[in-house]
């Protein structure tokens, strides 16, 4: 037995050392017709996602089927040249890397979604209602709680919740509800560029092992600078006053709502932990989090049912209180997640090409990495900047530990500048109808990019 495996490992060795040396053989695409039909394929698909609300043609779908396309052509062409392991490992190595992404925020939509089943965001929007509190105070509480609130859920819940708010009690305010939009969106945006739970880029960069758990706090003072400096200019064109009508009735949090927050909460110190002490990728701790929330789930739903048998047994009809966690994770973005997987394969594709290496050569060789590093926020307000920082991590710049620091706070309040920068801004534009607009952001964006300048300078202050 000890023989034959010595013999196996013989045959073996030979076509593993192959198989290993081409997977690292890369062709320069670049001027080749496959680079420019990839280009001309990632242009139009991400058009089409530019175009959503207007085609209603939802954005997972265009960039899915560009990724494809896209590796289609890789992979006849590396065939061909009797390479195909090099196209093989490099499309195993993207789509790893979506995986550990997926599940992670699969974990994190799942918990959202059963807070929001609970009603714990519903209870927490009408404490704000009920207190009748005046239009500049909502102004600055919904940001202060969206600021804060985005750092462990994502930024796209906790603007629309806050938004939600905002509708309520300024029905007879347009321009308080189109400004606090603004607010919301940037403090949303602000918030999660300090941490790794906040925005799909900083979970990227985490995972990437680029910037530890604990360094993403040193961002926190910028991103706090990005948010006030327009807030303080904003506030001063609020309509005076208090909202003329108000409720008075508060949603109760169903059982176990408070302790699913603490979970999550526990779901994320695990997530750390795993990373930190045990060298494992954050994506299992996040999956032994959803063990923890699947064994609480069992014991509400047991709970549940024994209520509805004494109540029965006491002539009272009442109705199942159900928790059921796969309609939570049913409830997930899914469309978004598939979007990351059309982007992230889409982009590698074209970094397998050989585009990235291009840009990367021009942005931080001859621009530098400072200039680089700012446009990438600039260009994340214009673009999706998952791709944008996707791009820049697959490029892997030579550059020190402060720019990279620089660049996530850029990817993630860059997207601030405009409305359609980051999916705060764009789900508001759909919930806000009316009141908050492209162009009514625009007005504002002077003011917004005087934060971005000022948390630049202050995260070179404090962190240079």
């Amino acid at each position: 037995m000890k023989q034959l495996f010595f013999i196996l490992l013989a045959v073996c060795l030979p076509s593993i050392a192959f198989a290993s040396e081409t997977a690292h053989q890369t062709i320069d695409l670049t001027s080749h017709w496959i680079g420019y039909t990839a280009i001309a394929i990632f242009v139009l698909a991400y058009s089409l996602v530019i175009l959503e609300e207007k085609l209603h043609l939802r954005k997972s779908k265009p960039v899915l089927f560009a990724a494809g396309l896209i590796w289609i052509l890789i992979a006849a062409y590396y065939s061909s040249r009797g390479m195909p392991e090099a196209a093989t490992v490099a499309i195993r190595h993207n789509f790893l890397e979506y995986t550990e992404l997926f599940f992670f925020l699969l974990v994190a939509m799942t918990y959202v979604n059963s807070m929001l089943e609970r009603n714990v965001f519903e209870a927490l929007r009408d404490w704000l209602v009920a207190k009748g509190f005046s239009y500049r105070a909502l102004f600055w509480l919904t940001g202060i709680l969206a600021f804060f609130i985005s750092p462990i859920a994502d930024n796209l819940t906790t603007a629309l919740i806050m938004c939600a708010v905002v509708l309520t009690v300024g029905k007879d305010e347009p321009k308080f509800i189109a400004l606090s939009c603004i607010n919301i969106v940037v403090a949303a945006n602000a918030g999660g560029a300090f941490s790794p739970f906040g925005d799909i880029t900083t979970l990227m960069v985490w995972q990437k092992g680029i910037v530890q758990f604990s360094e993403f706090f040193n961002l926190f003072i910028p991103s706090v600078v990005n948010y006030l400096v327009p807030a303080f200019i904003m506030q001063f064109a609020l309509p005076t006053g208090n909202p003329s009508t108000h409720s008075s009735e508060i949603t109760p949090i169903k059982k176990g709502g408070l302790i699913i927050v603490g979970l999550f909460i526990l779901t994320i110190i695990t997530a750390v932990s795993f990373y930190n002490f045990l060298h494992l990728p954050p994506v299992y701790g996040m999956m032994m989090g959803l063990a923890y929330l699947k064994l609480f789930g069992y014991y509400l739903r047991r709970a549940g049912r024994k209520a509805v048998i004494k109540s029965n047994s006491q002539a009272h009809n009442t109705t199942i209180d159900e928790f059921d966690i796969f309609q939570n994770i049913a409830k997930a973005e899914w469309d978004t997640l598939f979007f990351f997987y059309g982007v992230i394969l889409a982009v590698g594709g074209l970094g397998f090409i050989g585009y990235l290496s291009m840009v990367s050569e021009f942005m931080y060789g001859e621009l530098g990495a400072t200039t680089a590093n700012i446009l990438v926020g600039i260009l994340s307000a214009l673009v999706d900047n998952i791709p944008v920082m996707f791009a820049v991590l697959t490029m892997n710049p030579e550059m020190s530990h402060n720019q990279w620091l620089l660049v996530t706070l850029t990817a993630g309040v860059g997207g601030s500048l405009l409305s359609i920068g980051s999916a705060a801004g764009v789900a508001l534009m759909g919930q806000a109808r009316g009141y908050y607009t492209f162009f009514s952001h625009l007005k504002w964006c002077p003011v917004i990019g005087l934060g971005y300048a000022a948390s630049i300078y202050v995260h070179f202050l404090i962190n240079g």
